[in-house]
């Protein structure tokens, strides 16, 4: 019998889970501007609904948030919360995302959490 409601796969959280393999860990931001060079135009606000959905599923783990001081439109300090694979991630190993980071000299292979 077939599974009902939504399914969880997603191109984008996959593309993004591509994306994180190669980085190593990244924020919502990051993770956003390499998106765009590499593959058809989302919005930011998809970027984080992917990046929230995906721990849920365990395919992302925080891996830490720092918070850093300036002048901002909204205050005086931003918090970015580094993302990293999780235990649940299947990265495709994509020859694409692979040769732009190799371009960018930020090539940092790293394996999803066993």
């Amino acid at each position: 019998m077939a599974r009902r409601g939504r399914p969880t796969y997603s191109k984008v959280r996959q593309n993004v889970i591509e994306l994180l393999y190669f980085m190593g860990e990244a924020y919502g931001y990051q993770l956003y501007k390499a998106y765009k060079d590499l593959f058809p135009t989302v919005t930011l606000r998809v970027i984080y609904y992917h990046l929230s959905k995906g721990k849920q599923l365990g395919e992302f783990e925080i891996g830490e948030i720092k918070k850093t001081k300036g002048e901002y439109s909204w205050g005086g300090e931003a918090e970015k919360i580094y993302y990293k694979l999780g235990p649940k991630a299947k990265p495709r190993m994509d020859e694409a995302v692979k040769a732009y980071f190799e371009k960018k000299g930020i090539v940092k292979v790293v394996p999803p959490a066993q």
